[in-house]
C-alpha cells in the first residue's frame, strides 16, 4: 500500500489557506486542521486498499479491451467498477453519518442533564442562604432578648 503525499499533487502542506464554506466559518465550527494519527494511518490505509483494488480492475478491464476492442462492454465494466468503489465510500460516509447523529443526541442528552444540575444546585443554594438568614435572624432575637434590648450579663456583638 502506498500513501498520497501532498509533495506529489502540488499542495504546499506549509500554506493552511481554505477555500469554500470552511474559510467563513467561525473558528469552533471549522474541520480540523490535521487529522489524528491514528485517522490519518486509517485513511491512508483505505486509500491504498482503493488503489490497489482500482489498478487489478484496470489491468483487467485493459486485457479485456485488448481481447474484445469492443467500446461498450468496456464502459459497463468501467461503470461496475465506479458503482463498486462508489458503494463502499457511501457505506463508509452512511456509517460516519450515523456516527455522528449518536455523538449529537449524546451532546444533546448531557447538555440537558448539566441544565438540571444547575437549576438543582440553584434551588439548593437559595434554600440555604433562606435557612441562614432565618438562623441568623434567630440568633439575633435570641441574643437581644424578648423586648428587643440585650439581656442583661450578655455583651452585645457591637
Amino acid at each position: 500500500m502506498s500513501a498520497i503525499r501532498s509533495e506529489r499533487l502540488g499542495v504546499d502542506t506549509d500554506v493552511a489557506e481554505k477555500s469554500g464554506p470552511e474559510k467563513f466559518a467561525p473558528p469552533d465550527r471549522r474541520p480540523p486542521e490535521r487529522l489524528s494519527d491514528i485517522s490519518q494511518a486509517a485513511a491512508n490505509a483505505v486509500e491504498g486498499e482503493i488503489r490497489e483494488f482500482v489498478r487489478r480492475d484496470v489491468a483487467f478491464l485493459r486485457r479485456q479491451r485488448n481481447e474484445a476492442d469492443g467500446g461498450e462492454a468496456v464502459s459497463d465494466n468501467l461503470n461496475s467498477l465506479i458503482r463498486r468503489v462508489s458503494g463502499a465510500s457511501m457505506e463508509e460516509i452512511d456509517r460516519v453519518i450515523l456516527e455522528l447523529q449518536g455523538v449529537r443526541d449524546m451532546l444533546r442528552n448531557e447538555g440537558e442533564r448539566v441544565s438540571r444540575e444547575i437549576a438543582g444546585y440553584a434551588s439548593l443554594s437559595h434554600a440555604a442562604m433562606t435557612a441562614m438568614k432565618v438562623i441568623g435572624d434567630s440568633l439575633k432575637q435570641w441574643k437581644e432578648g424578648p423586648n428587643g434590648q440585650p439581656e442583661p450579663g450578655r455583651r452585645s456583638a457591637n
